[in-house]
């Protein structure tokens, strides 16, 4: 037989073989072992499960009949849990207060607990009592601050004890820089012998630090760059035993439930106290708001064909403004994809020092437009920062075909043309701020 015959002949033996082998075990079973063989359980997997599997009916129970027999909002509730989960479970996976980094927070994907549009934020456990650096370029956003956080339910197993005055915060603004931006600083809780640089006292509680990143012009402003390391421990990282990882997985479901059910009725309460189309302050003073920050919020309730009108005289000098809208669920509405936020960059102030917004699904064709972007029911939030004074705007629902007979007679035209091109230049820019 020559060679080609033979080559042909062991392909034809080895083919055989295969599929001799592959029949007596069965295309779908492993190749090894007794059949039926139960498979091992993880510590702690099946109560995770378990727990998770009621979440999302338990938080449509805390909801009106209307929205709980809603479809549409059934999904959202899923989906509002899941994205808590993943909010969670990346805290999870990189929190080490031994081994810090700054990870991604709520935002765009993890939308949950109202994240403001104009703002990325970032969150780190650290060990109570540690000493840290931090270093990093300095950058030129409107606001760019680190507050010191106390173990809470989100740490999931932590007290509620806060680190002394919620207003506890560093501004990277105020840090000494060399010739490149750079700064440098200590953070413990007390300041180390001989140094002479940059310092920030921790509390001696404080379990985490929360970076916020404010930019009021998206395409123009520098965001920050960032590093943390603890200097008095090791700086290898040995492998995670056993019983730290499987606490983890137990701890998960207390913090996803916490996320997600933190503000889960909230215009549902605003309906009940009557701010329906109507704004009033909004406290945040006492949980973590920063200094100087003012807010106010109302639910807004709207048919297709209505608008509403904000009007506040605005303050002679302002460092930072937004306006922002949300679904039922307080989730912000989705602002990278649809005209749904404005701030001191995106919304003018009329000649007369008024500014004025408008509310409506339907296209307006002004410039200071929030698009509901489907949802007729949700909040209007606003927020003043540093500025000389915090008016709660005026509201006024008139029909959006009407829009114009209420505002001044030199409010410019924004064709349907150029409003496609408003959204595609700021989601641009906006996906070109450093997310993850």
């Amino acid at each position: 037989m020559d060679k080609k015959g033979l080559s042909t002949r062991w392909r034809h033996t080895l083919l055989a073989l295969s599929l001799t082998t592959l029949c007596a075990h069965g295309a779908d079973e492993p190749s090894a072992g007794p059949p039926n063989k139960p498979a091992p359980a993880v510590a702690g997997w099946q109560a995770f499960v378990d727990r998770l599997e009621t979440m999302p009916g338990e938080l449509l129970a805390q909801l009106p009949k209307r929205m709980r027999e809603d479809p549409q909002i059934q999904q959202e509730v899923a989906r509002l849990v899941l994205q808590s989960l993943t909010l969670s479970s990346i805290s999870a996976l990189g929190g080490d207060g031994d081994h810090p980094a700054f990870l991604p927070g709520i935002g765009e994907l993890l939308n949950v607990g109202q994240p403001n549009a104009d703002t990325l934020y970032r969150m780190t456990p650290i060990t109570p009592g540690g000493t840290y650096r931090l270093r990093g370029k300095q950058g030129s956003l409107n606001t760019a601050v680190i507050g010191q956080v106390g173990a809470g339910s989100f740490d999931a197993g932590g007290d509620s004890d806060h680190p002394g005055a919620t207003r506890n915060y560093l501004e990277l603004g105020s840090l000494s820089t060399d010739s490149e931006g750079r700064f440098d600083v200590i953070l413990s809780t007390e300041r180390p012998e001989n140094h002479e640089g940059d310092w920030w006292q921790l509390h001696p509680k404080t379990h985490r630090l929360l970076l916020r990143l404010v930019s009021s012009d998206w395409g123009e402003e520098e965001d920050p760059t960032i590093a943390i390391e603890r200097l008095d421990a090791p700086v290898e990282k040995p492998r995670s035993p056993a019983p730290e990882l499987e606490r983890d997985l137990r701890r998960l479901p207390q913090a996803t439930a916490f996320m997600a059910g933190m503000f889960v009725d909230k215009v549902v309460e605003l309906r009940r106290e009557g701010y329906i189309n109507e704004l009033k302050e909004f406290d945040v003073s006492g949980t973590g708001g920063l200094d100087g920050q003012f807010y106010y919020e109302g639910a807004y309730d709207l048919a297709e064909d209505e608008a509403l009108i904000l009007e506040a005289k605005h303050p002679e000098h302002c460092e930072y403004r937004s306006l922002i809208l949300t679904n039922e669920l307080y989730q912000t509405t989705d602002w990278y994809n649809n005209h749904s936020s404005l701030n001191g960059s995106q919304a003018e102030v009329d000649a007369d020092g008024v500014l004025r917004i408008v509310v409506s699904e339907k296209d307006p064709g002004v410039p200071n437009w929030l698009d509901t972007a489907g949802y007729p029911r949700g909040v209007v939030q606003g927020r003043w920062t540093h500025c000389t004074d915090q008016p709660i705007p005026s509201v006024k629902k008139v029909a959006v075909d009407r829009v114009r007979d209420h505002l001044p007679e030199d409010t410019p035209e924004v064709t349907p043309a150029e409003r496609e091109t408003l959204i595609r230049e700021r989601r641009a820019d906006y996906q070109q701020r450093p997310h993850w």
